[in-house]
């Protein structure tokens, strides 16, 4: 039977998190720019919530948009929602994990080099990466 998130605590996700990612998946927190460890990440794998696990994003969707977070282009199916976020003075569209509401990080209408015209920049952090094979 699948775990439901919606009943962890705060407290819950404390225990399960380490200060860092609890600051940017349960505060909407963000890494600084450059600094994430998958980053520069290229090899062939998937990208998960690093909260719960559930599959965000294949590798061949990942492209380096030079904004210093990873960015991909088109996340799994309904493996995220997106809501306005209108935090510190702007308006962006915030991306959650659908499976657990942790937050990822944001999606830009701003790359017109991918085939969504999408760049899903999200932090290093609030994901695991799972190499193929």
């Amino acid at each position: 039977m699948a775990e439901d998130f919606s009943k962890l605590t705060e407290a819950d996700w404390r225990t399960r998190l380490t200060p860092m990612e609890y600051h940017v998946l349960r505060e909407a927190g963000t890494e600084r720019p450059g600094t994430g460890e998958l980053l520069s990440e290229d090899r062939e794998g998937v990208y998960t919530c690093r909260a719960c696990g559930a599959e965000l994003f294949r590798s061949d969707t990942k492209f380096e948009s030079g904004c210093g977070w990873p960015s991909f282009y088109d996340p799994q199916k309904a493996a995220v929602n997106i809501s306005t976020d209108t935090s510190h003075g702007m308006v962006r569209q915030e991306v959650r994990c659908a499976q657990c509401n942790s937050h990822l990080g944001h999606v830009f209408p701003d790359a017109p080099q991918t085939p969504t015209g999408e760049r899903y920049c999200m932090n290093s952090v609030a994901l695991s990466f799972a190499p193929k094979g």
